[in-house]
């Protein structure tokens, strides 16, 4: 038995829910995630937004220019992703499809991760780029990236519960 399911059938069976008691927990769960990610999605827009009005901006070289348009569209893909489950959520919750809703807003909140960490990273290697120079914003980036994908990704996989 693993520290995180200390008996047989899981959470939903000690807290004595039904599917549908689960999905809204779950979903209410989810919804917070969200609003907390939000946030680093809104930082990083924001500094995008303010760099193309700097004076040096039309000074990046086109590796840096590159950067900045791929970061840029990284954290738009990345708001449209992670703010599609509310959505779902508004246009279907009257419809009976929460547990649909929760299991695919669940997918898209990893995919919007996916995307967040890339955006972050982009914003990483143009502002390192332009401070440090392209071999430490290189190294840098490839340390932050591998940061993000131990603590995002690797972490939690190694600490779910078989079968979930």
């Amino acid at each position: 038995m693993s520290r995180l399911s200390p008996r047989r059938g899981g959470p939903s069976r000690l807290r004595g829910e039904t599917p549908a008691e689960r999905a809204d927990r779950n979903l209410v769960e989810l919804l917070q995630e969200l609003r907390v990610v939000q946030t680093g999605v809104q930082i990083v827009f924001a500094f995008l937004l303010g760099v193309a009005f700097t004076s040096r901006f039309p000074h990046l070289d086109s590796f840096e220019r590159g950067t900045y348009v791929v970061t840029l569209l990284l954290t738009v893909v990345s708001t449209a992703v992670l703010a599609t489950p509310v959505a779902l959520h508004r246009g279907l919750f009257h419809r009976g499809a929460k547990i649909q809703i929760v299991a695919l807003s669940a997918q898209l909140a990893e995919i919007g991760l996916v995307f967040l960490a890339l955006a972050l990273n982009g914003a990483v290697l143009l502002l390192m780029d332009v401070v440090l120079g392209r071999t430490a914003a290189v190294a840098i980036t490839a340390a932050t990236l591998a940061l993000f994908t131990g603590l995002w990704f690797v972490l939690p996989r190694a600490l779910r519960r078989p079968g979930t």
